[in-house]
């Protein structure tokens, strides 16, 4: 490979009195300013006619130019000059020269003309060695990603260019890949990175070539002081990371930083598409993941073995013992992909409480979260004491990420795959109710023993029957329903129901009055009470029960 750019390879001043060019030159003022860079050269005429800056610009000038124009020089300093070149003897009447100016008496004529073609071929010279250099970093970069490296190898291959430790970060910061670092030196210089990464720039100092890339100090393990330079990894407008080479020198030579920052800003572009690549086949492994769980809760599986090869190719134990828990993916604002944002809320989820001999499976089917989890305890009051707990943890999880509280429901403990349908419908049952309800927190089915109870009539003829009887009438009115329901909830008192209603309590007895006409019975009577509510509890499980078989008939 064609050797990494020497010296940054910028011409500076004392680079340019090296020059033969320039032999028999003196400097007459700024001995200490000779490393600084320079880029071009323009003449006096040229320079006092505009008013752009001269950042790295020598200035070349006559010696009876200069007699002219010598209050020019504070100017000159100002925007930025480093070097007058005087052609001929400097005047002796010059006056003071700022600080910030290097001037440089030429012993013999030499010309504006090839003053300038010398710093234009040292420029274009340069350009030429580090586009060269950076194409075949590329080429290198860009064959072993073709031929399907993997991340890791990709970051190996720019830490054995860069001679040194080099790191990928992702979005987030977190360390994806790293290849010359022992683990205990990874924490500390992660974090260092970070920090650096994260740091705001100034408008000013922010690179005009398109290059987002940071050359900072930072500190190492045991407080040891490293150099980290780093670039932004950008894939159109996507932000996606970082590529960072680590080197243990508090100032390592301008060489080494030139060839780091070739190095990083060449590899953004393959290691994010790596990553990019690599996460598209995560997502579609989740899918297909995701998908077997679906039939899993569903119990769709074409036949035995089609269920078990499947559970084989994704590594799930069907003999283990399951929980089924389910919440409601509802998103704290808008968001432009709520199904992968759900995934994301199911997989934070999944990922509580974690244990070895523990694992976890998520899908999101329609607005519900379902994360199917194997459980550790064997007896059937510590498989139940485990599911509240996790349900409860799960539901704190939900509510921090999203800053609402929500219900999250989970059935009875299945032993092996088969009972996973069963409990995923009973899960379902009880978020149904529990939504309905306004119920939050954790909610087992079997805190709902009264509904669980009459889940087994609900679709019967006589329930359906009691349901249209009692129901029906009241739908005809506007609220009568709501407002009897609130009744019933305040336990048949009057004066709870109407300040719950934020109405009078003459108000409130009219209604009723209305509803024991409309249904031809008392509501005030225990009885006729216990008939309303009884049909009102039908009528809510049916509700969930036909959702639950909408959804298993649309799959």
């Amino acid at each position: 490979m064609t050797a990494p750019p020497a010296d940054t390879g910028r011409m500076t001043i004392q680079g340019l009195l090296d020059e033969a060019l320039m032999s028999g030159a003196r400097v007459v003022a700024g001995t200490d300013r000779l490393g600084m860079e320079l880029s071009w050269v323009l003449p006096l005429n040229e320079v006092l006619s505009q008013h752009d800056p001269l950042d790295a610009v020598a200035v070349y000038t006559r010696p009876e130019s200069l007699t002219a124009n010598g209050a020019a020089l504070s100017a000159l300093a100002a925007r930025g000059a480093t070097t007058l070149l005087v052609d001929g003897v400097v005047p002796p009447d010059l006056g003071p020269v700022p600080d910030r100016l290097v001037i440089v008496e030429l012993g013999i004529p030499v010309g504006f003309a090839a003053l300038n073609r010398l710093l234009a071929e040292r420029a274009l010279s340069q350009e030429v060695h580090v586009m060269r250099y950076s194409t075949q970093v590329h080429a290198s970069l860009a064959g072993l990603f073709h031929r399907g490296a993997g991340l890791q190898i990709l970051i190996r291959e720019v830490a054995n260019l860069a001679r040194n430790p080099a790191v990928a970060l992702d979005a987030r910061g977190q360390v994806v890949a790293h290849h010359g670092l022992a683990p205990e030196m990874l924490a500390p210089l992660s974090d260092s990175i970070n920090a650096m990464v994260t740091a705001g720039i100034p408008a000013a100092e922010r690179r005009s070539d398109g290059h987002d890339t940071r050359v900072q100090q930072i500190t190492g393990p045991n407080e040891t002081a490293w150099t980290g330079v780093a670039s932004a990894i950008r894939l159109g407008k996507t932000f996606e990371g970082w590529v960072a080479i680590l080197a243990p020198d508090p100032a390592p030579g301008s060489h080494d930083l030139a060839r780091y920052e070739v190095l990083t800003e060449q590899a953004t572009a393959i290691v994010g598409s790596e990553m990019l690549r690599q996460r598209s086949v995560d997502e579609a492994e989740e899918r297909a993941r995701g998908d077997f769980v679906q039939a899993l809760v569903h119990g769709s599986f074409s036949s035995e073995h089609d269920m078990r090869a499947r559970a084989e190719h994704h590594d799930i134990e069907l003999d283990a013992r399951f929980a089924v828990f389910v919440a409601p993916g509802v998103l704290p604002r808008r968001v432009d992909n709520p199904t992968a944002s759900m995934v994301r809320l199911a997989r934070y989820a999944a990922g509580l409480a974690p244990h070895p001999s523990v694992h976890a499976y998520v899908t999101v089917i329609g607005d519900v979260l379902v994360v199917v989890r194997t459980l550790r305890a064997e007896e059937i009051t510590e498989m139940r004491r485990e599911m509240a707990e996790y349900a409860q943890a799960m539901s704190l999880e939900l509510e921090r990420r999203r800053g609402l509280r929500a219900p999250v429901a989970y059935g009875r403990p299945a032993r092996g795959a088969g009972e996973v349908r069963e409990s995923y419908r009973e899960a379902r049952v009880a978020l149904g109710i529990a939504r309905r309800l306004h119920r939050t927190g954790a909610t087992s089915y079997q805190e709902l023993r009264g509904f669980t109870v009459l889940a087994e009539v609900t679709e019967t003829e006589p329930s359906r029957q009691l349901v249209r009887e009692v129901l029906g009438p009241l739908r005809s009115g506007p609220d009568l329903l709501e407002t009897l329901g609130a009744y019933l909830a305040e336990g048949g008192n009057v004066n709870a129901t109407a300040r719950a209603l934020n109405v009078h309590r003459n108000t409130m007895l009219a209604k009723l009055d209305r509803i024991s006409r409309v249904l031809g019975m008392d509501i005030r009577l225990p009885e006729n009470q216990f008939t309303v509510w009884l049909a009102i509890r039908l009528d809510l499980l049916d509700e969930v029960h036909s959702a639950i078989d909408r959804e298993a008939s649309f799959r």
